[in-house]
C-alpha cells in the first residue's frame, strides 16, 4: 500500500523561496546536519518553534522541505535525482515546475487541493477556499486538521504567486501561469503525477491535461517521444488516440482515489 495517497503530510505553509534554498544546499553538496542547520538560521525569524507542542511549526516545516528534496521516500529517489539535475539548469523562473512537481510526487495532498483548484478555475475562473475544503474534506474526512492543511495548501500557492487574492476574502483567480516545452521537464512532471495518482499509471492525455498541474501550461509529447526520453516511463498504446503512460518496474499498490 502507497501510504502517501491517503496521508495528509504536507500542513503548513512552505514558501517557494524556502525550497529553493533547500534544492541549492543540495546541490551544492552539504550534507544533512549542515542542511538542517541553515534551514533553522534561516527560519528562525519567521516560524516559532511552537511552545509546549511536541514538534513547532518550524520543525514540521523544516521536515517538509527535507523530505521533499533530501531525503524523499526510497521510490521516490531517482525523481529527486534527475529533478535536482533540472533545477541545476533551468533560469529562477522555470524552476517553479520541478518543485511543483516534486512536492506533488511526494505529498499527494498537495496535489489532490491543487486539482480542485485548477477545476474550479476552469469551471468558473475563480476559486473559493470554502469550497476547496469542502471537496478534500469528501476525499479525507470531515476533519479539521484536513481543513486546516487545505487552508495553508492555499496559502502556499499564494506565496508562490500561482494564485492571487481578490477583494473578496477567501477567493482567488489564477497567478502565474508557465509555459513548459522542455520535452526532459515534460517528461519528468508526467513521472512526478504518477507516483501519485493510483497504480502509478494514466492516460498520457490526463497528465499533460490534469487541473492539479494547474500553473503550467504542458506542451504536447508524443508517446514515442516521451518512453525515449524517459527510461522510466512506459507507455502502452490502448487503442483509438489513447496511450496509458505507467512507471517501470512493479505495479504501485495504492488505496483510495488518485489525483485526476
Amino acid at each position: 500500500m502507497n501510504s502517501r495517497l491517503t496521508q495528509i503530510g504536507f500542513s503548513q505553509r512552505v514558501r517557494l523561496e524556502w525550497l529553493e534554498r533547500v534544492a541549492n544546499l543540495v546541490l551544492a553538496g552539504n550534507d544533512e546536519v549542515s542542511i538542517d542547520g541553515a534551514l533553522q538560521e534561516l527560519l528562525v525569524d519567521k516560524l516559532s518553534v511552537g511552545g509546549d507542542a511536541k514538534r513547532g511549526n518550524r520543525e514540521k516545516v523544516i521536515t517538509i522541505l527535507t523530505k521533499i528534496w533530501v531525503r524523499p521516500p526510497r521510490d521516490l529517489e531517482p525523481l529527486r535525482r534527475d529533478g535536482l539535475v533540472l533545477l541545476s539548469g533551468l533560469p529562477r523562473r522555470e524552476r517553479i515546475a520541478v518543485h511543483w512537481g516534486m512536492a506533488h510526487a511526494v505529498y499527494p495532498f498537495w496535489g489532490t487541493v491543487a486539482a480542485q483548484v485548477g477545476r474550479l478555475l476552469r469551471l468558473q475562473g475563480r476559486v473559493a477556499a470554502s469550497q476547496v475544503q469542502r471537496r478534500v474534506r469528501e476525499q479525507y474526512g470531515e476533519r479539521e486538521t484536513v481543513s486546516r492543511a487545505a487552508r495553508r495548501v492555499l496559502r502556499s500557492f499564494i506565496d508562490w504567486e500561482v494564485l492571487k487574492e481578490t477583494a473578496r476574502k477567501g477567493v482567488y483567480t489564477s497567478g502565474l501561469t508557465l509555459q513548459i516545452s522542455h520535452e526532459k521537464v515534460i517528461a519528468w512532471l508526467v513521472e512526478a503525477f504518477l507516483w501519485s495518482h493510483t497504480r502509478g499509471s494514466a492516460t498520457l492525455g490526463t497528465v499533460l491535461r490534469s487541473p492539479s498541474l494547474f500553473p503550467l501550461q504542458l506542451g504536447e509529447i508524443g508517446p514515442d517521444r516521451l518512453a525515449s526520453v524517459s527510461p522510466r516511463l512506459e507507455v502502452i498504446r490502448l487503442g483509438g488516440d489513447e496511450d496509458l503512460v505507467t512507471i517501470r518496474g512493479p505495479a504501485q499498490e495504492a488505496q483510495g482515489e488518485g489525483v485526476p
